[in-house]
């Protein structure tokens, strides 16, 4: 592993590639390294449901989803070149610089340049694979230089194998799913065989050779190596289509666009889904900025995926208001106005998007977002906790680096929630609660317990004047047959059941000998149960329940409830969420374990 020496740094920083040459030779400064030992695997995912209107509310509203209906979200992320402060590996002082962080509605997130062979950022990899998003890289001839390359390219199949050998190569290396195909340059017609024989080819090799593998066109040259963007599927481009995975539409379609493309994907008996139209977030074209909605409901009519193109709008077009986004070190105004615009952003569009639950366990996050004006380890600053001293609190530098993103909320927390970077309990973020009185949902889960044995943990702020404040878990049996549901808040040492509502006290602590393995989360101290280890105002409640049997648990939300005298709000630093067998541990009645009997009956009476 890097240890962080600047020749070990330097190899680990992003780069594209720009010659057939460089390709072919695998002339990359992190040639040596093994990227194993850096990349975090794509995590498994559950099928995605439609949350509609109701994106907020814990729940049980689900709109399956199957061919007829399933659309999918490719973010084309483009800003400013890109290779900017996500370039490094480990991490740059810009804490306010573009984040990305709605996987739970994405599927496939490619990282474009305008240069050859682009090469997505360790930081944009791991935050991706993370939330089981596939990444791509992107294949670009524009201009003359681009001609040649592709021409050089495309003189003999030889030629085509080596170069498709040597971008599977990449995507193997470096541990990124496929490539977006981009030929925005004049292919000679005696050529054109070739560049079907390229994309034919790659796909093949991208299917046999990396693990979800997927290889994407978007639409630009015709069957006659004209460049004429069609903005649809038609005769003129079909080949293409049948030649990838997916066609990534221009965004300057109409509606007329839109029924040739269907009309055509009946004819070809091929899934609308696999059809992409294109979103230009800066408006070209389109309507789009905060009225990409109606747009994308065009798209969400007819049942076809879109493309979203330059989502860093919200970041970018800060400048135009006096923002200055170009400071080496960040500044708070511009971090918290574009979150805030992006959360908006966001918000704005769920309706039409799909939401992939959480379904692995051990479920941890501390909502980090990859970036923070200082690193905080169990409630206080790193640098205090290193030091042993409250003095070196403010030596603890900024940070922005994309593989430190933690798991982040299903939905957009708009109105609800906000980032705070002022505090945090792990990481350099942590939930502010906007919304009082009122539940709203945090993370759609599916996640099964069949040994009928759940252990919550979460860290919070909140003075004892301020309110109450629970953790709420929607769960079902293992047969989905009702849904009831679990507060975890202070209920004085007791646990009441309420007809589909379970009201449950915190463990008590001076029995956390007994939470190991999979009961104990060591991001989220036990110890910090007991008040005088609490740390910076920061408090951790663990629960432990037991069920008759198997259950699954469909949402995580929360519970501010505010008093009249309140001067601040609730804070929440982390949450986690894991399983165990009820038949391998034995806990002491008096210690506010949790026996619920949902298949008895007495839950549901």
């Amino acid at each position: 592993m890097c240890d962080n020496k600047d020749e070990c740094c330097n190899k680990l920083e992003a780069e594209a590639i720009h010659t057939n040459e460089q390709l072919l030779a695998f002339n990359v400064r992190s040639k040596d390294v093994n990227w194993h030992e850096y990349v975090t695997p794509k995590k498994p995912r559950s099928s995605p449901v439609y949350l509609q209107r109701q994106f907020n509310l814990i729940s049980n509203y689900r709109e399956p989803i199957g061919n007829h209906n399933r659309r999918k979200v490719l973010l084309c992320h483009d800003m400013m070149g890109n290779y900017l402060e996500d370039r490094h590996y480990h991490s740059s002082k810009k804490y306010d610089d573009y984040r990305f962080y709605h996987w739970s509605a994405v599927d496939y997130f490619c990282y474009f340049s305008h240069k050859y062979i682009t090469i997505p950022p360790c930081g944009w990899i791991n935050a991706a694979h993370k939330h089981g998003v596939s990444v791509l890289g992107t294949f670009i001839t524009e201009g003359s230089d681009g001609a040649k390359r592709l021409h050089d390219i495309l003189a003999s199949t030889e030629m085509i194998d080596n170069i498709v050998d040597a971008m599977v190569k990449l995507c193997k290396h470096y541990h990124f799913e496929g490539w977006l195909i981009n030929v925005e340059c004049k292919v000679e017609s005696d050529s054109m065989e070739n560049l079907y024989y390229f994309l034919n080819r790659l796909r093949e090799a991208v299917e046999q050779h990396v693990e979800a593998g997927v290889v994407f066109w978007y639409d630009s040259v015709i069957e006659t190596g004209q460049l004429s963007w069609q903005n649809e599927l038609n005769a003129k481009n079909v080949r293409f289509f049948r030649s990838t995975h997916a066609t990534l539409i221009n965004y300057s379609w109409d509606d007329k666009s839109l029924e040739q493309t269907r009309s055509l994907c009946e004819q070809e008996r091929a899934h609308s889904q696999s059809v992409f139209f294109g979103i230009d977030v800066f408006g070209r074209n389109q309507i789009a900025k905060f009225q990409s909605k109606r747009t994308l409901a065009r798209i969400a009519k007819n049942r076809f995926s879109v493309g979203i193109f330059a989502p860093a709008w919200t970041y970018e077009t800060l400048q135009q208001f006096g923002y200055n986004i170009k400071q080496e070190t960040g500044d708070d105004a511009v971090n918290e106005t574009f979150l805030l615009r992006n959360e908006k952003f966001w918000w704005l569009l769920w309706d039409h998007l799909a939401t992939h639950p959480y379904n692995t366990l051990a479920f941890y996050t501390d909502f980090c977002m990859g970036s923070g004006k200082r690193t905080y380890v169990s409630g206080l600053p790193k640098a205090a906790v290193e030091d042993g001293s409250e003095a070196a609190a403010s030596e603890s530098e900024g940070f922005f680096n994309l593989s430190r993103q933690s798991l982040q909320p299903s939905v957009p927390l708009h109105d609800l929630a906000t980032r705070h970077y002022d505090d945090a309990f792990n990481g350099g973020s942590c939930l502010r609660i906007s919304q009082c009185d009122s539940s709203f949902r945090l993370f759609a889960t599916d996640f099964k317990l069949p040994g009928g044995g759940l252990v919550f943990a979460y860290a919070y702020k909140l003075s004892p004047q301020d309110g109450e404040f629970d953790c709420i878990l929607r769960f079902c049996t293992s047969n989905n047959a009702r849904d009831c549901y679990l507060f975890l808040g202070d209920y004085y040492d007791t646990v009441s059941l309420q007809r589909g509502r379970c009201y449950v006290s915190p463990f008590k602590p001076k029995y956390n000998e007994l939470l190991s393995g999979p009961l104990e989360c060591p991001q989220i101290p036990k110890d910090m149960a007991f008040p005088d280890f609490q740390a910076n105002g920061w408090r951790v409640r663990y629960y432990v329940v037991e069920f008759d049997g198997g259950i699954q648990v469909k949402d995580i939300g929360v519970l501010y409830r505010k008093t009249p005298e309140a001067r601040d709000t609730a804070y929440l630093g982390a949450v986690y969420l894991n399983e165990f067998n009820v038949n391998h541990h034995d806990f002491p009645v008096d210690s506010n374990i949790a026996l619920i009997q949902v298949y008895g009956g007495d839950l549901l009476n």
